[in-house]
């Protein structure tokens, strides 16, 4: 390639210094980079789309929107290139020689001020979110053509030290191509199968095809953000069988959205069965947080309270703000209002099922009621809105009904001040016990705790 007035740059501040941090601290796994990579390309596709309905003067408006990733195992490198907005000189300095810059910020104020703006989905922090490619790259070049027409292409090249250059090349077509040179460690990432398990595991929701070696990856769509009037049974039962890898129907499902305090899409499942109630292992939390359909944290711990674990799904926020990396949470606050507004309408989809179809929340009870009574055990602010939920076998059914609280407060005797209860093994046991047999002579009723939890609550 053809390459002339090559120019030297010294990166702002102590690039190095943050470099390191950014490689060996913040960062959990490795891999994450190419989540990083593909997130950006994603950001870049998004803008060029946006141009190319607003702009007439746009390059290759025709051009397939769409993310390619390849190796070259002689040289040991990675490709990732699309066909998104591109960069020339002043961008590549902002936005990559300036690692705390976010590019897309700019951008966002360009299309608020913009007349019948489309909805744009930008994702990260491209200066941040590329350099974490320097925990497996000994080396990377960057080939750059914006989408405006007469732009030249750039190449930019670093070893992820104090400086970095660039220069005029040839790209004839418009978009980004990042080589990254690995280091011996990161052989791994030529592995076609293995940037295919990264793929599947981060970004499989993304809204443009990927392509590894020419072969389209199967696509995946985030149901979550499609309004509900579009979507059928079938659609949440395939997608729960999907996300959880199960050929088991989910008991029951929630979609809901919100616009503020937070902006956010969920889509929340409870399951007919958890490996817990077996006794075998207290499960991981089963709720992933993404941004913009980029899985940020799976499990996440901060959304959903940990007696909720055995719930199932998917929260999806533009309004999550994310540190230099995407593994840590940086602003709880807004976590914190996504977290009270979810429980709000998990709580009330539970009630609502108790009072209309009472078949299907006691499948759930039995299967759950467990954590629903380590809620009110340990859920101190929301154990007055939990405890309608709670169910108990008491002495006025038979064995295999249940009253709630509410309910035997409304056969409370006149001068009743108290709950009775009686606690035992099973209710065999307690229906035996002497002591039952002077509230039946008063006919009051008495509420069988056989459950250890029960007396906490």
């Amino acid at each position: 390639m053809t390459q002339q007035k090559t120019k030297k740059y010294e990166f702002q501040s102590e690039v190095k210094q943050l470099l390191n941090i950014l490689v060996y601290s913040l960062y959990k796994n490795k891999e994450v980079f190419l989540r990083e990579l593909v997130s950006n390309a994603v950001d870049a596709l998004n803008k060029v789309q946006f141009e190319i309905l607003t702009n007439k003067e746009a390059e290759d408006k025709d051009a397939e929107l769409r993310i390619d990733i390849s190796v070259n195992k002689t040289n040991n490198t990675l490709i990732i290139e699309d066909s998104g907005v591109g960069m020339d000189r002043e961008e590549l300095i902002e936005n990559i020689g300036t690692i705390a810059h976010s590019g897309t910020m700019d951008f966002l104020k360009k299309l608020a001020e913009a007349k019948d703006k489309e909805q744009v989905d930008l994702i990260g922090k491209f200066g941040v979110g590329f350099y974490s490619s320097f925990m497996v790259a000994e080396k990377i070049h960057i080939y750059t053509k914006s989408f405006h027409k007469e732009s030249p292409a750039y190449l930019w090249k670093s070893r992820g030290d104090s400086n970095y250059t660039i220069a005029e090349t040839v790209k004839k077509k418009r978009g980004t191509r990042i080589e990254i040179f690995l280091k011996k460690g990161g052989k791994e990432f030529l592995d076609k199968s293995v940037i295919k398990n990264i793929l599947a595991k981060y970004s499989k929701f993304v809204p443009f095809p990927v392509y590894i070696e020419n072969e389209k990856i199967e696509a995946v769509e985030a149901i979550w953000t499609q309004p509900k009037s579009s979507l059928k049974k079938k659609d949440y039962i395939d997608f729960f069988k999907f996300f959880e890898n199960t050929q088991e129907e989910p008991e029951t499902y929630l979609h809901f959205s919100s616009d503020a305090p937070v902006q956010f899409n969920a889509i929340l499942y409870i399951p007919k069965t958890s490996i817990e109630q077996f006794g075998l292992f207290k499960i991981e939390p089963g709720v992933d947080l993404f941004s913009r359909k980029v899985l940020i944290q799976k499990g996440n711990k901060d959304i959903m309270p940990d007696y909720l674990r055995f719930v199932k799904g998917v929260i999806d926020s533009e309004d999550i703000p994310l540190n230099i990396s995407r593994e840590t949470i940086q602003n709880n606050i807004k976590i914190i209002k996504i977290s009270k507004y979810i429980l709000k309408k998990l709580i009330a989809h539970l009630k609502t099922m108790k009072e209309k179809d009472q078949e299907k929340y006691l499948r759930i009870w039995e299967n759950f009621h467990r954590n629903l009574k380590e809620g009110i055990a340990s859920d101190f602010e929301n154990k007055e809105k939990i405890s309608p939920l709670l169910l108990f076998h008491s002495s006025k059914y038979p064995k295999k009904e249940y009253t709630d609280l509410n309910d035997y407060i409304e056969r409370m005797e006149k001068n009743q001040k108290e709950i009775f209860y009686i606690s035992g093994l099973d209710l065999e046991t307690m229906e035996k016990n002497p002591a039952l047999e002077a509230f039946k002579q008063k006919d009051l009723e008495v509420l069988y705790l056989d459950d250890p939890l029960d007396e906490f609550v």
